[in-house]
């Protein structure tokens, strides 16, 4: 596992989110999501989402459409947005495992055929800190802030080759890879820790109850 990474960008050009994907709101539900355990549809909330893991299908909620709108289906590797919060944050999405909305909460954006826009690097370059920076400063709100849809859509974006996006896109995989690594070293280190503590107190006689 390396620690260094070599990474050169030869060209990038500017261009606003709206010209390179179509973006739209969640399901509007009438009142309260209301789960079913039989029938219904996967409805994709903030809580189902991790920015470097994607959308964790398991846990995600099944509800009935109440609304009079017609289902914008989610499909792979359609991006979802968390616009509102404390932590504005995009994950690429999956393939569906059965045909699935997403929240109201969220924003669901679609990349434009032919736009040369790859969508795990879209949602990559939005998680970073020169898009972060541009939400938080458009962002409304005193207790919980939020971003305007008109304010998504003039997100200005760097976009380089499609060749240079898929490595960037590898880099990024390459680094949540290691990250769980680390987190499972980790945690078998602190779990040895505590057992070599708990076998001094047995020795000294302390009680552990």
């Amino acid at each position: 596992m390396s620690s260094k990474i070599s990474f050169i960008v030869i060209d990038a050009k500017k261009y606003i989110l709206a010209d390179l994907a179509a973006i739209r709101s969640g399901y509007p539900f009438r009142g309260a999501l209301a789960e079913v355990h039989s029938g219904g549809v996967p409805v994709v909330q903030m809580k189902d989402i991790d920015p470097a893991l994607g959308v964790e299908w398991g846990g995600v909620l099944r509800a009935e459409l109440t609304g009079r709108k017609e289902p914008d289906w989610l499909h792979a590797d359609d991006v979802l947005f968390a616009p509102r919060g404390q932590r504005f944050f995009a994950a690429c999405v999956s393939p569906p495992p059965a045909p699935a909305v997403c929240g109201p909460h969220l924003m669901h954006l679609r990349v434009r055929p032919r736009s040369g826009l790859v969508p795990a690097f879209l949602a990559w370059q939005m998680n970073q800190p020169p898009v972060q920076k541009q939400l938080h400063v458009a962002a409304e709100g005193t207790n919980q802030l939020s971003v305007r849809m008109a304010e998504i859509e003039a997100l200005s974006l760097a976009l380089p080759a499609v060749e240079h996006q898929l490595r960037i896109v590898a880099l990024a995989e390459a680094a949540v890879r290691e990250r769980q690594v680390l987190s499972r070293l980790i945690l078998n280190r602190e779990q040895e820790l505590a057992a070599i503590a708990g076998e001094l107190a047995q020795a000294a006689g302390i009680d552990q109850a």
